[in-house]
C-alpha cells in the first residue's frame, strides 16, 4: 500500500539520520552540526513561530467577525421589529448557519492548521468533516433562497404575499437544514465518500484527518452544495436585474408622459380662461394628473437596493467559495493533480472567509440594517459601562445636591433682608 510504503522509508531514513548523528558525536566530530547550522536552525525556528502567530491571527480575527457579526444580526432583528420580515427570517437563519460554521468547522481547522495533526481522535475527524459539509452546504442554500424570496418579491410584487406565506416560509428553512445531511453525514459515516484504501490508512493513523473524497462523491457533493446552488441564484439574479430595469424605464416614462399631459393641460386651462371665464355654478376645471405615487416609487428604490445587496452578496459568495470548488472538483478527478499545505489551508479559509463577509455586507449596503446595527450597539455599549453610569449619576447627585444649596443660600439672603427691613421700619 503506498502510505505504509512511504511511512517505512521514513522511518528507514529518520533511523540511519540517528544513527549517523550518535556515531559523529562519539568520534568527537562535529560534522555538518556545527554553529552556522544551529544559527540556521534558530532561524526556522523563529520564522516557524512567526509564521504560525500569523496564521492564528488570521484565523482568530475570521473566527470572531464570523461569530460577533452574525450574533449581532440575530439580535438586530429580534430587537427591531421594522426588520421583522419575510426576507430577514433567511437572514437570520443564514446568520445562524454562519455562526455554527465557525464554531463547528472553522475552530477544529484552526486546531488542525496551528497544531499539525488532528487531536480528538478517529470518531470526531467524521464527525468534523460531516459538520463541515453541513453547515457549509446549509450556508450556500440559504443564499439560493434569499435570491428566489428577492426574485418573486421584485418581478411579481402582487402575487409575492400569496407565493411566500408563512408555510412556504417553514417548508424552505426545513429543507435547507435537513437536505444537507444527504451529503454530509449519511455517505461521511457510511464510509461511501472516500477510497478503501484511505479508510485503511485512516485506521492505522488516527491522528491523521484528511478529507480525501472519491470522484463520484466529489461531483455529487460539489453539485449540490455549490454548482446547482449558484446556478440558481445567477440566473435569479439576472431575471431581477432585467425586471428592475424594465421597471425604471416604465417609471420615467409614466413619468415623462404625465408631465406633458400636465403641461398640455394647463395651456388648455389657460386659453379657455382667456376666452370664457367660468360662471358661479360652473365647476372649475379637473385637476391634472398627478405623478406616480411616492410610495410606489420609493418601495420599487428600496427593492432595488434590495436587489443590489443580493448581487453583492452573490459576488462575495462566488469569490469565496469558487477557488475551493474549482480546487476540490480537480483534485478529485485528476489524481496526479497535487497541492501545497499552504493552497490547501487558502481554499478552506477563503471560503470560510464568506460566513464572515455577509453581516458587514447588510450592515454597509442596507439602511435599515446599519441603523438597527448601530441601535444594538450603542444598547450593548450602554449596558457593559456601569462606570461611566455611576459617573453620570454621581455628577447628577452633585448638581441637584448644588441646585438645593444655592436655592437655600439665595433663601437665607431674602429672609435676612426681610428681617433688615422690617427692624429699620421698626426703628423709623
Amino acid at each position: 500500500m503506498e502510505y505504509n510504503e512511504t511511512l517505512d522509508f521514513e522511518e528507514e531514513f529518520d533511523s540511519m539520520n540517528a544513527s549517523t548523528v550518535v556515531t559523529t558525536i562519539l568520534n568527537g566530530d562535529s560534522g555538518p552540526y556545527n554553529d552556522s547550522t544551529g544559527a540556521v536552525r534558530e532561524n526556522e525556528d523563529i520564522e516557524h513561530v512567526l509564521l504560525q502567530l500569523v496564521k492564528a491571527s488570521i484565523m482568530g480575527f475570521i473566527i470572531l467577525c464570523a461569530l460577533f457579526g452574525n450574533l449581532l444580526v440575530i439580535v438586530s432583528v429580534m430587537r427591531h421589529r421594522k426588520l421583522r420580515v419575510i426576507t430577514n427570517y433567511f437572514v437570520v437563519s443564514l446568520a445562524l448557519a454562519d455562526m455554527l460554521v465557525a464554531i463547528f468547522a472553522m475552530t477544529f481547522n484552526a486546531s488542525v492548521e496551528l497544531s499539525g495533526r488532528w487531536l480528538f481522535g478517529y470518531f470526531m475527524c467524521d464527525v468534523w468533516n460531516s459538520l463541515d459539509v453541513f453547515f457549509s452546504t446549509v450556508s450556500i442554500l440559504h443564499l439560493c433562497c434569499i435570491s428566489v424570496d428577492r426574485y418573486y418579491a421584485i418581478v411579481q410584487p402582487l402575487d409575492y404575499p400569496l407565493i411566500m406565506t408563512n408555510l412556504r416560509l417553514g417548508t424552505m428553512l426545513s429543507v435547507v437544514w435537513c437536505s444537507p445531511a444527504v451529503v454530509s453525514f449519511v455517505p461521511i459515516f457510511a464510509g461511501w465518500y472516500t477510497t478503501p484504501e484511505h479508510l485503511q490508512y485512516r485506521s492505522n493513523y488516527p491522528d491523521v484527518c484528511v478529507f480525501h473524497v472519491n470522484q463520484f462523491y466529489a461531483v455529487v457533493s460539489s453539485s449540490v452544495s455549490f454548482w446547482v446552488p449558484g446556478i440558481i441564484m445567477i440566473a435569479m439574479y439576472y431575471k431581477i436585474y432585467q425586471e428592475a430595469d424594465r421597471q425604471e424605464r416604465m417609471l420615467y416614462r409614466s413619468k415623462v408622459a404625465a408631465a406633458l399631459l400636465n403641461k398640455h393641460l394647463q395651456i388648455n386651462g389657460i386659453s379657455a380662461g382667456l376666452t370664457s371665464l367660468p360662471t358661479v355654478g360652473q365647476s372649475s376645471p379637473e385637476p391634472a394628473p398627478e405623478d406616480p405615487p411616492i410610495a410606489s416609487s420609493s418601495k420599487m428604490k428600496r427593492e432595488r437596493k434590495a436587489a443590489r445587496t443580493l448581487g453583492i452578496i452573490m459576488s462575495a459568495f462566488l469569490a469565496c467559495w469558487l477557488p475551493f470548488f474549482l480546487w476540490y472538483v480537480i483534485t478529485a478527478l485528476c489524481d496526479t493533480c497535487q497541492s501545497g499545505n499552504i493552497v490547501v489551508a487558502a481554499v478552506f479559509w477563503v471560503g470560510y472567509f464568506n460566513s464572515a463577509l455577509n453581516p458587514l455586507i447588510y450592515a454597509y449596503f442596507n439602511r435599515e440594517f446599519r441603523a438597527a446595527f448601530r441601535k444594538t450597539l450603542e444598547s450593548c455599549c450602554s449596558a457593559f459601562s456601569p462606570v461611566k453610569d455611576i459617573g453620570n449619576r454621581n455628577r447628577k447627585q452633585d448638581l441637584v445636591h448644588s441646585n438645593a444649596s444655592s436655592e437655600l443660600h439665595v433663601n437665607n439672603q431674602l429672609r435676612t433682608s426681610e428681617l433688615t427691613n422690617v427692624h429699620i421700619e421698626a426703628c423709623i
